[in-house]
């Protein structure tokens, strides 16, 4: 992920991190990454990766080693050093080690124990940090029900002192989908004074159902990934409820290719928002 991100700072775009529980929605995120000829960031929390098995990994390893666009395999939200440490024994090539609840300087330790373990593996492996916490409407991921912005103080300190490789910072977002008539707002002052003391890639999570306006001003502001979930599961399943209501279909290669094509429109459009389109003929 660390040479991903690069390209993408230097190039002022953001590259998608897709949440990818199931090979169909494996198959529709990197057919639209090809398609849309996008760097892709494969992303896996690990109540997701407890679902799939450890045994998924290598069928995504496969995709990536055989596509023609930069793949990464990233952790979403590690709960733990040991969480970290098995990702990276399974060959994610990436993992983030949220340790946004704990404690400053609690957080700065295990960043930095992480950083140790993962940048001394043979094929380097990229770390994420988080700094501030955002909201949470969805079960499956971390994070409070008020959001703690990001000090930029505190992000020069922290970036500094763990030697990440990327930071997910706190400016307006939450994870899962938003409640009707709630309106985000994201602080793009923040992110401005962020950026003036960061040295490496900026992180936005919770991205769903934020305005598109909203995202794309935070990928022209500096934000150079920015993780989806929500957006991507909801027209999966919703499509598969509409198909799943004829009772005669059984076979997966019925069902599934119309909810992997709503999938892939969803993440074609993000692909677009985020400036990615087009972007992996940088990388050869």
């Amino acid at each position: 992920m660390k040479d991903i991100l690069a390209v993408a700072k230097e190039n002022n775009f953001a590259v998608p991190a897709f949440n990818t529980s199931s090979n169909m929605i494996l198959t529709g995120v990197i057919q639209e990454s090809v398609a849309q000829d996008s760097p892709v960031i494969v992303a896996i929390h690990p109540d997701e990766l407890s679902f799939v098995q450890n045994s998924f990994i290598k069928a995504v390893i496969d995709e990536a080693n055989h596509a023609p666009v930069p793949v990464c395999i990233h952790l979403d939200h590690g709960g733990s050093y040991e969480d970290c440490v098995k990702a990276i024994s399974l060959g994610f090539t990436s993992v983030m080690i949220d340790a946004s609840l704990l404690p400053f300087e609690e957080n700065i330790a295990l960043c930095k124990k992480v950083c140790e373990t993962a940048h001394a593996s043979a094929d380097y492996v990229s770390v994420e940090g988080e700094l501030g916490t955002i909201g949470n409407t969805d079960s499956i991921e971390t994070g409070t029900n008020e959001i703690r912005y990001t000090d930029p103080e505190d992000a020069e300190r922290f970036i500094k002192e763990t030697g990440i490789d990327a930071l997910a910072i706190a400016i307006g977002t939450s994870h899962g989908l938003y409640p009707k008539g709630f309106e985000p707002k994201l602080r793009i002052d923040i992110l401005d004074e962020i950026k003036k003391v960061a040295d490496v890639p900026l992180v936005l999570h919770g991205g769903s159902s934020n305005p598109d306006s909203e995202i794309e001003t935070a990928v022209c502001h500096g934000i150079n990934k920015v993780n989806i979930s929500s957006d991507i599961k909801a027209p999966f399943y919703e499509k598969c409820r509409e198909v799943l209501a004829d009772r005669s279909l059984r076979e997966p290669n019925a069902i599934y290719p119309p909810c992997i094509e709503a999938l892939r429109k969803v993440a074609g459009q993000k692909i677009e928002l985020f400036h990615s389109a087009g972007k992996a003929s940088l990388y050869r």
